[in-house]
């Protein structure tokens, strides 16, 4: 299981918007600059943001992205299925129900079962809110 590039973008922009959650909303371009990714692929991933209502767009000279709910809010595990679709490791653990005829006797099944939970544990244990605590504390470590 690997998080692609769409994932870990996504994760960028949301602490971006959460660090400016006081202020004017933020404009792709200007996070494409600071995190240097391209804006049209930032602008990719916000549609997808707006339409689960993840993010509220903001129009005009002044416009820009917000997140609509607080950072504490945000589950990074929500994040990232939202980008990435199921995080389970084997086909058999997508759906709630396992439906394949080999489980019975499939010995492998439980190590998929434990790595799916492990992912799940990490991904839901922390919220958008803990990654901007992360990058504030960077930031002020950070000397010239």
């Amino acid at each position: 299981m690997k998080i692609s590039t769409r994932g870990r973008y996504a994760l960028r922009l949301m602490i971006e918007l959460a660090l400016n959650q006081d202020g004017d909303p933020v404009r792709i371009k200007d996070v494409a600059v600071r995190q240097d990714i391209s804006a049209k692929y930032l602008e990719q991933i916000v549609s997808v943001l707006v339409k689960a209502r993840f993010v509220r767009s903001i129009r005009g000279p002044q416009g820009g992205y917000r997140l609509t709910r607080k950072p504490e809010e945000y589950c990074v595990g929500d994040i990232i299925r939202l980008i990435e679709g199921d995080m389970a490791p084997v086909s058999c653990l997508e759906d709630e129900e396992n439906r394949c005829p080999r489980q019975a006797g499939c010995v492998t099944l439980r190590i998929w079962k434990e790595l799916d939970e492990a992912i799940r544990g990490v991904l839901d244990k922390y919220t958008l809110a803990d990654l901007v605590q992360w990058q504030e504390e960077l930031s002020q470590n950070y000397v010239i």
